[in-house]
């Protein structure tokens, strides 16, 4: 706990984001701009030299590839997690943004649209709350909607 309090005074004094900083979550506005950096350093490396860079590797060989290496380190995050292994669930979970940033930037996915839909959650169900499957099926049913009619529009 000290730790976060430690945290969310350096972001207050490093950054002007004390809008977005939250009692009950300190250190958030922190987390939101590591992505946002993340995601711009990905995005840059998309047009580097693959046999240089990893990520314009990642992007050379297709979504598959880098589905499938989200998939490779989520489960290694779940295995290190049954085995308490914290150091290596920080390490493992580093990878996975890592990747999931790949893959959001492969699907034209800014991370400010997966925070807005977090804070959208946050104000129906609360922020510890997974979307229940009744909301996710007509969000989805919204979605494909949508896609429907801009479709026919274009």
């Amino acid at each position: 706990m000290n730790f976060a309090r430690g945290a969310t005074r350096r972001i207050r004094e490093s950054h002007d984001c004390t809008s977005h900083l939250r009692p009950e979550a300190p250190g958030i506005c922190w987390m939101t701009d590591s992505i946002e950096r993340l995601y711009t350093s990905v995005l840059a490396a998309r047009d580097r030299d693959p046999a240089l860079s990893r990520t314009s590797k990642l992007f050379r060989d297709g979504v598959q590839k880098m589905a499938k290496k989200l998939l490779e380190e989520a489960i290694e995050v779940g295995l290190d997690a049954v085995q308490m292994n914290r150091e290596a669930v920080i390490l493992e979970s580093a990878d996975v943004l890592y990747h999931l940033t790949v893959i959001w930037a492969e699907c034209g996915v800014a991370p400010r649209d997966v925070f807005g839909e977090v804070d959208r959650r946050e104000r129906l169900y609360g922020i510890a709350e997974k979307l229940p499957k009744q909301a996710l099926a007509a969000h989805t049913r919204r979605l494909s909607s949508l896609a429907t009619r801009r479709k026919s529009v274009s």
